[in-house]
């Protein structure tokens, strides 16, 4: 994530402040630029970094969701492009939902932006009615919500904004990490698996060398999970124990772990203390880009570990990327490297195939 500045006064941003405590300038993220803009009227809007108030404003869910994106103005409030993949969020009265629906909404922020600067397509449900991607973020207060995905909708229980819950799940499954952005990372690995890897039979056969056969029966798979957890040496293998349960779930952990690798080593050269070329904005390129990256990984996820141990916090990153998880994470590297950088390629990602063009008619 950027290191963000006010255009007007200078003053230090977070990626999700929309008022410039120093100067009081009224400010919206713009996704193609990747900054926070000043919203100024008409007269004060031609400089950089500025945007005329009366052809643009905040979010139709600015106050629902704390959304501080950019949208133009028109008749009907519009959503911005994170907020209008929602398709179901809880209704008006369940303010406990809300709340949750809320910080929800600013992790899955913090995921679209990072895969806008990969320049992977987000392909939604109105361009792709049966495997665009769609977000349902519901409450299990009142019923049973299962997170997960499933073609292309991505399914999150609300109650994983609750800090205690989430704690106690993750301490009652063993897990080092949990948090709202690990969810949506690991997600949308299910997503990207349908978008990138399983059309071509070249990248099918890679992803069977390594994962395993994606089609085994993911219910049988489960059962076995839960029953019997993890087997004896996993770690040498798997990056979490979550993914020896299936080769899909094994994707979207390695997925999830990708994301996490690539938008710390952005933030952290973003702040000076990762090199330059660990940005989104500087890419490493070549058979040997993935090798720079975990060169410049290892040492700052240690240095990390170790100021949060002196401030008696528990480990930032608690996870090993032993050689077969890194082979793993070479190859998606390479996926996504390959297909960004061919624009026929990634135009061919970004839309349905003959069968589904087909099939909607």
């Amino acid at each position: 994530m950027r290191d963000f500045t006010c255009p007007n006064c200078g003053q230090r941003l977070a990626f999700e402040n929309s008022v410039c405590l120093n100067c009081g300038s009224s400010l919206g993220f713009s996704l193609d630029d990747m900054a926070l803009l000043v919203i100024a009227p008409p007269e004060e809007s031609e400089h950089a970094g500025a945007v005329d108030e009366s052809r643009f404003q905040l979010c139709a869910n600015m106050h629902l969701a704390e959304c501080n994106w950019l949208v133009e103005k028109g008749p009907i409030a519009k959503l911005c492009v994170s907020c209008a993949l929602t398709r179901t969020r809880p209704n008006d009265a369940d303010t406990i939902a809300l709340a949750a629906f809320a910080a929800a909404e600013r992790a899955k922020r913090r995921l679209i932006a990072e895969l806008h600067e990969l320049k992977l397509p987000i392909v939604g449900r109105d361009e792709d009615p049966q495997f665009g991607l769609a977000f349902d973020l519901l409450s299990s207060q009142f019923e049973k919500v299962f997170t997960g995905h499933h073609n292309g909708v991505i399914t999150l229980d609300l109650a994983e904004g609750d800090d205690v819950h989430r704690e106690q799940l993750r301490v009652s499954m063993d897990e080092p990490y949990r948090t709202l952005l690990g969810h949506f990372r690991h997600e949308i690995g299910h997503y990207y698996f349908y978008r990138l890897v399983s059309t071509s039979r070249d990248y099918l056969t890679r992803f069977n060398e390594l994962f395993g056969d994606p089609d085994l029966d993911y219910q049988a798979a489960l059962d076995r999970h839960y029953s019997e957890g993890a087997p004896p040496g996993w770690e040498n293998e798997h990056v979490s124990s979550y993914a020896t349960m299936h080769p899909a779930e094994d994707w979207a952990e390695t997925f999830a772990h990708y994301l996490h690798i690539r938008d710390t080593l952005d933030t952290a050269a973003a702040f000076g203390f990762a090199p330059a070329t660990a940005t989104y904005d500087r890419r490493v390129l070549g058979p040997s880009g993935f090798d720079t990256l975990i060169e410049m990984w290892l040492p700052l996820s240690w240095a990390l570990n170790m100021v949060n141990r002196s401030m008696g916090r528990d480990d930032l990153y608690p996870f090993v990327l032993p050689p077969a998880v890194l082979e793993k994470m070479r190859f998606l590297h390479a996926v996504l490297d390959e297909i960004t950088s061919d624009p026929k390629k990634l135009a061919e990602v970004g839309a349905p195939s003959p069968e589904q063009k087909q099939q909607l008619g």
